[in-house]
């Protein structure tokens, strides 16, 4: 038996190395002029960000279903050509369920299937945009053929399965959120009503229950303080409060040049940019250029990262508004902080944030500031990238859409060292405390992990084991699973029968 799974793993190992698009004929696909076909379709979803704008989870969640839906189309066909949807030739388990091929047919075209899949979810999103022209462009130069037709039909329905098993995900809960006027706690600045305030309820798409979430994902609320009056009367409170009075404010501030420049780059908070979740788009892109990767190895990375930012949006917005203090903007603290009962804070009622909008107009974001979706995202998409590339330690050169740092790019060591830059910006930006950052960058590891080890899982043999020993620990068969995979786990379905459960990455 353990030779039988050695052997399994040595296949399934060399097909998921091997590109799947054949022709009808058996040869190989032609490319299409746009290339890779993951990277066209994120190149689309970026425009549509800046074309709808809105706040960073709905943002998020539309990237999440776009690429695991291309993903389960790819997949559906890998398990297709492998004979079977229940071993793991497969790329991963059908995330949305019933996506499989009946009957004979010929190869369907990989790149078919991905571009009808990102333009079914799209298309169903955003009903306001028209996404013909760049579905046309997507499939120029493959042959309408058989394989194409299957292709698309694959793509078709794992899109529309990933639209359906989304609708009744908490996304369009609309309850109205009544601030609480007592000092500490949020309330409108001028920038608009509470945005998203049931996001911290959406369904999570690694599947996290709701129980995990809070007691996994929920970060500790803010100094580890349990109520707001002992929240406010603290030396920390005053602390953090002083700190980004001093370095956030708009005018006068103690800034340096640089974190002037570092507040900017990261902010894309504007309706017109591709907002937080599309700025970390565009650097695993660029990443993804610098490494070489190609069409399958984005098909999973942009896959991992785009459910690991879904995931983080709801981790962070569940901080901000579900828990016993949704804690009022630096703004509101400064101008207010003669009614915090704190000596050690003072009042100025004339304070702004450096953050502004494209004609100058200073501004806070509508939403609690604990915890810090940008650094909540941030962390998120580091740990996604330093998981999928094996280490942290790769440099890179980032870009930026904020209209206030135009042509501005600034280079990282490691993914983490972005994160943190990303994360302590929001201080400079005057629109976030440091433990806003601290703590959305702590969650969004966490959220990173369990994407990690959840989100594309496979099964081995259904649950087939006849004994424990195929799970030994120290068994050939655990030994040869942990050289091929990163993470692997093993759980008995009965007294006799077991299940190896691996979670691939490249």
């Amino acid at each position: 038996m353990r030779k039988s799974l050695r052997r399994a793993l040595a296949t399934a190992l060399a097909l998921l190395l091997t590109p799947v698009a054949v022709t009808a004929a058996g040869g190989p696909a032609q490319a299409a002029p746009i290339g890779d076909h993951v990277l066209h379709w994120n190149d689309v979803l970026l425009k549509t960000y800046r074309m709808a704008g809105g706040a960073p989870g709905p943002l998020a969640r539309s990237g999440a279903m776009m690429h695991l839906a291309m993903y389960n189309a790819v997949n559906t066909i890998n398990c297709y050509k492998s004979g079977s949807y229940n071993v793991f030739d497969c790329l991963a388990i059908d995330y949305t369920g019933d996506n499989t091929i009946s009957g004979n047919w010929a190869n369907p075209d990989v790149e078919t299937a991905i571009d009808y899949a990102a333009h079914t979810v799209l298309t169903a999103l955003y009903p306001s945009i028209n996404f013909s022209a760049d579905l046309t462009a997507a499939q120029s130069g493959i042959p309408t053929d058989a394989s194409q037709q299957q292709g698309s039909a694959v793509g078709v329905k794992a899109g529309t399965n990933m639209v359906t098993y989304r609708q009744s995900d908490g996304s369009a809960t609309n309850t109205t959120y009544t601030p609480n006027t007592n000092p500490g706690y949020w309330r409108p600045t001028g920038s608009g009503d509470a945005a998203t305030p049931n996001w911290g309820n959406v369904r999570m798409f690694s599947r996290a229950s709701e129980a995990y979430k809070i007691g996994q994902f929920r970060p500790r609320l803010p100094g580890g303080y349990s109520t707001m009056p002992a929240l406010l009367s603290s030396a920390a409170y005053a602390s953090q409060v002083n700190e980004v009075k001093s370095l956030g404010r708009a005018t006068g501030s103690t800034r340096t040049a640089t974190q002037t420049q570092i507040a900017w780059f990261w902010a894309n908070d504007l309706d017109g940019t591709y907002k937080p979740p599309g700025q970390l788009f565009a650097h695993t892109r660029i990443v993804s250029a610098q490494r070489g990767l190609d069409q399958m190895a984005n098909l999973r990375l942009f896959a991992l990262v785009a459910g690991a930012m879904a995931d983080a949006g709801i981790a962070s917005w569940d901080a901000k508004y579900l828990t016993e203090i949704d804690l009022w903007r630096p703004e509101s603290a400064i101008q207010l902080a003669a009614t915090d009962g704190n000596a050690q804070t003072t009042a100025d009622t004339a304070w702004k944030p450096l953050s502004a909008d494209r004609n100058g107009v200073n501004f806070s974001p509508p939403f609690p500031a604990y915890v810090s979706g940008h650094a909540t995202f941030g962390a998120a998409w580091a740990r996604t990238m330093e998981r999928y590339f094996g280490t942290d330690a790769i440099s890179f050169t980032a870009t930026t859409e904020d209209p206030h740092a135009v042509g501005v790019t600034r280079t990282f060591s490691s993914f983490s060292a972005a994160a943190t830059e990303n994360a302590r910006s929001r201080i400079y930006l005057g629109v976030h405390y440091q433990w806003d950052a601290d703590y959305g960058v702590a969650t969004g590891n966490r959220v990173a992990d369990y994407v990690a080890t959840k989100l594309l899982q496979k099964v081995i043999n259904g649950g087939g084991y006849p004994s424990a020993a195929a799970c030994d620990e120290t068994g050939d068969d655990w030994v040869y699973a942990q050289q091929i995979y990163s993470a692997y786990s093993c759980r008995q379905e009965s007294a006799s029968s077991w299940t190896l459960v691996l979670y691939p990455w490249p």
